[in-house]
């Protein structure tokens, strides 16, 4: 009971801090400092020494150093004609499809997360091309924002990805080993999108009009591809070979990148200052929720709190099912009111101990836990990407919400395939790591 009181009484810090308008970063710093000295009664100056010398730990990780760079390298292709490029070369391929170019939207998605890392990045990149085109050819209009919607939250699960980074850092996982987790599920919440779209269209045709023959070949349809496929396997290539770890190909990908733009004449004065400051801006807010996580999951430590909720946990004898549910709706809540950084940064020190004294492996749960903070990027009121769809169709958030729904059950069924098959996950990061 003593433990359930201490963890109410963090939670409830935290909640209070922010309640009042705080930064979260702040909010994670603020709440960190109170529980060390009004629940571990902790002296000031003991509580300074404590958590300069975290900070100082927590902020020269080198495993960091990836984050601003794959944040730069999806700014530069933000800001070019290679996502126009994408749907170009999507176009013939998809077609001749029950749902014609609509799957543009996921394959798209998908392509482009290879290369992105970030979820709102994945979404308006391809968005702004899509979702212009689609309505323009009178294809369903909830059915298109709704797949964008769904598979732009693919950016957070396909490697490279920014909160597999910050799982990797905060967990002490692989990060290279997490970046392989997360691609045979992310194709398989693809390739359900894929399904369920088809099935649609194949019911009521008139949701997707037969786009008209551009005539286009496949071999134009290839040549407009190359670009995302070439950084695509350039970055993951170098990883998984054991050529770079995922700092080293961050570097590499963003070399790649320049070298491309500027080989096609694109790469302004201009359009490098933007990408700089945009990457800078949430390079920034990642890396000191981080820092101010290591801090909050430092205090949780002194307090004695993961290991004490952990054995609590045990003597509950809760299933491994039983657990991993009251889980998932602990994530789905949060989602509704804060991001997938924050939901890792704040939740994982109390979540990660009882996962492994559930005999969970930490390297699948990396991947359970994207999916989970992917469901929070689709409901209001605080879903980035439905924001992000707003902004580009003018359609409400509510219309939004709702287009989105049926992925929202999908990416939920792939959560519960993964549990059932865990192997879907391990697998690759077993193969290529020996």
């Amino acid at each position: 009971m003593e433990t359930l009181l201490v963890g109410a009484g963090v939670i409830g810090l935290l909640l209070a801090v922010l309640a009042l308008g705080s930064w979260v970063f702040a909010g994670l710093v603020i709440a960190a400092m109170l529980s060390l000295w009004g629940l571990g009664d902790f002296d000031p100056q003991r509580i300074g020494l404590i958590l300069s010398k975290i900070m100082f730990r927590a902020a020269n990780s080198w495993e960091l150093s990836a984050i601003p760079l794959f944040i730069l390298m999806g700014e530069l292709i933000f800001r070019s004609n290679i996502s126009e490029r994408l749907f170009r070369g999507l176009t013939p391929l998809t077609r001749h499809m029950p749902g014609g170019i609509l799957h543009t939207n996921v394959l798209g998605c998908t392509l482009f997360a290879a290369v992105s890392g970030s979820s709102a990045a994945t979404t308006a990149t391809i968005g702004k091309i899509t979702t212009r085109e689609l309505e323009e050819r009178h294809y369903d209009r909830n059915l298109s924002i709704g797949s964008l919607a769904g598979a732009g939250s693919l950016g957070l699960l396909i490697p490279p990805s920014i909160v597999m980074i910050v799982y990797g850092v905060q967990a002490e996982v692989s990060i290279s080993k997490l970046f392989m987790a997360g691609v045979l599920p992310g194709l398989l919440i693809a390739a359900l999108y894929v399904g369920y779209v088809t099935l649609r269209c194949m019911a009521n045709p008139s949701l997707a009009p037969k786009a008209a023959d551009t005539g286009s070949s496949i071999f134009q349809a290839l040549r407009d591809l190359a670009p995302v496929l070439g950084l695509i396997v350039i970055v993951l290539g170098s990883i998984y070979t054991g050529i770079a770890t995922p700092s080293e190909a961050a570097a590499v990908g963003c070399a790649a990148t320049l070298a491309l733009l500027l080989w096609e004449r694109q790469l302004t004065f201009t359009l490098f200052i933007d990408a700089l400051r945009g990457a800078l801006i949430s390079a920034v807010m990642v890396c000191s929720l981080l820092v101010a996580a290591a801090l909050l999951s430092t205090a949780m430590g002194y307090l004695h709190l993961p290991r004490e909720l952990a054995g609590w946990i045990a003597e509950q004898s809760f299933s491994p099912i039983a657990l991993l549910l009251a889980l998932a709706v602990f994530y789905i809540l949060l989602g509704l009111f804060l991001d997938g950084i924050s939901i890792t940064v704040m939740s994982l020190p109390i979540t990660l101990p009882i996962i492994i004294q559930a005999g969970y492996d930490p390297l699948w749960f990396g991947v359970f836990l994207v999916i989970m903070v992917e469901l929070g990027q689709i409901t209001p009121p605080v879903g980035f990407n439905l924001f992000v769809l707003q902004s580009l169709t003018g359609e409400s958030i509510g219309r939004v919400a709702l287009a989105a729904a049926p992925f929202f059950v999908l990416m939920c069924v792939a959560a519960l395939i993964i549990s059932v098959w865990p192997s879907i996950a391990l697998w690759l990061p077993t193969v290529l790591s020996g």
